[in-house]
């Protein structure tokens, strides 16, 4: 099974946080991961601000080989367009939306499951009538 992973999702991968064995279970089970390609700053900044050293330097390496293998939606303009009116509807905030847009974009409407431990953006998935692996 395809799914939608946000970068709560795919950090708690490499780094010890609360549910980061639920994570691990669903996206470690999963052959395809599908993100918006702003997840790649987002889980990037994120290691930085918390690891340092070679405990950064695996992270970074394990996350190279992920995002290798995971298909990135582009926030082109069809997807940007689609977060807007969605951030509208749900009251997302900025990145949520373009996380939003781009699950549109690639099937969360027609089932794709959306992966995430952010409350706020399970919130607006889940009012989208999405379904929410997670949070």
């Amino acid at each position: 099974m395809t799914v939608y992973a946000d970068a709560s999702a795919i950090l708690k991968l490499y780094l010890v946080e609360p549910n980061s064995d639920v994570a691990a279970e669903i996206l470690r089970g999963d052959p395809l991961w599908v993100t918006g390609y702003h997840t790649l700053v987002e889980v990037r900044r994120n290691l930085a601000r918390v690891l340092e050293s070679d405990a950064l330097a695996d992270a970074r390496g394990q996350f190279s080989a992920d995002w290798s293998a995971l298909e990135a939606v582009e926030l082109d303009h069809r997807v940007c367009e689609q977060a807007a009116d969605l951030a509208e509807r749900t009251g997302a905030r900025a990145l949520d939306a373009l996380h939003l847009g781009a699950a549109a974009i690639a099937g969360a409407d027609d089932g794709l499951p959306v992966v995430t431990f952010d409350l706020r953006l399970a919130e607006a998935a889940r009012s989208l009538g999405w379904e929410v692996l997670g949070a």
